[in-house]
């Protein structure tokens, strides 16, 4: 049973929200076949470890080829979020996904803008843009990923990011593509403390300008680190599902979300890639009752603490915090 506590999230690959069955749908649209071995004997995504899990990604994202293509992910997933009691859902897109299939930016951003329209006429649930750049593709097309998101602003682009490898390059190389960003006014967030250690969230927190941290869980490794998460209150976007699935933790027993949270961090719940981790935010939640304790009191203060967090402008958090309280 999916606790109907008002939900929202703050971190989730647009690309890998896809579904394998809508995968393999907009395979047959544009005639792709498939790596056999994309997919397990289930019909779920196949990867045995993290580097492994990006390239079976990579597989999968390129079948997402048109404007259509962009609707129709970004709609189902908003809905499926919905049904779970989301209210509100921020996706990260990836324009260098788009453009190794040969779409442009604005033609990948058309795609989603009109999913996450859609999304909101049919259920109420409210969606907006992080746009990222991929880390281990390297600090120029981060640069360029940077000025595509200024240069074609979107009422619906609300914040910046980066994903990939975490081991690839330091946050320092990517200050460039963060100031870009962050001088036209837009927030940023970044993944750090997710695969490499407290030193990654130390060298994103030192380079760059981010109101957020993606996973940022092993800053648990650090006590003089978590003092400074809560001093400057940086906004955590814990995936407990994903941590587990990837190993970066064994069990949720040894998952320092509580941990964290008791220290005085700012704690959300998210889903990351969900099909890929046999997750979904409604899931993130219910573990968050059944195996970390929260009570609906807690969870709505994680609901709370994602509105206050989100990307969105004042009158749409308002409205927000309204349902959230309801």
């Amino acid at each position: 049973m999916i606790t109907m506590v008002p939900k929202a999230e703050l971190h989730c690959h647009l690309e890998g929200a896809a579904s394998p069955d809508l995968v393999r749908r907009l395979a047959a649209r544009h005639s792709v076949v498939l790596p056999s071995e994309t997919f397990d004997e289930n019909g779920d995504f196949a990867w045995s470890d993290f580097l492994h899990f990006l390239k079976v990604y990579d597989i999968a994202s390129s079948v997402i080829r048109t404007p259509e293509d962009y609707r129709d992910v970004t709609y189902q997933y908003l809905m499926d979020c919905a049904a779970e009691g989301a209210i509100y859902v921020e996706v990260m897109s990836s324009p260098d996904h788009a453009a190794a299939v040969g779409m442009s930016y604005t033609a990948h951003l058309e795609g989603i803008v009109a999913g996450i329209e859609d999304a909101r006429t049919d259920s109420g649930i409210e969606g907006r843009i992080i746009v990222t750049c991929v880390r281990h593709l390297g600090p120029e097309r981060g640069v360029e990923v940077a000025r595509q998101v200024v240069a074609h602003p979107h009422d619906l682009v609300t914040g910046f990011g980066m994903g990939g490898d975490e081991n690839a390059f330091e946050p320092r190389d990517f200050a460039p593509a963060f100031e870009i960003v962050h001088a036209s006014g837009l927030p940023c967030t970044v993944h750090a403390g997710e695969v490499a250690g407290a030193e990654s969230v130390r060298a994103a927190l030192d380079a760059l300008p981010v109101q957020r941290l993606g996973h940022g869980v092993r800053a648990i490794e650090d006590p003089d680190l978590v003092r400074e998460l809560v001093d400057k209150q940086i906004v955590l976007e814990v995936c407990p599902g994903s941590n587990i699935a990837t190993g970066v933790y064994d069990n949720y027993s040894d998952h320092p979300l509580l941990a964290l949270r008791d220290a005085g961090c700012r704690i959300t719940l998210n889903s990351d890639d969900p099909p890929y981790f046999g997750t979904s935010i409604g899931q993130e939640y219910d573990r968050a009752s059944n195996l970390f304790g929260l009570d609906d009191t807690a969870l709505r203060e994680v609901t709370m603490t994602a509105i206050d967090a989100a990307f969105a402008d004042p009158e749409t958090k308002r409205k927000l915090r309204e349902k959230a309280s309801l």
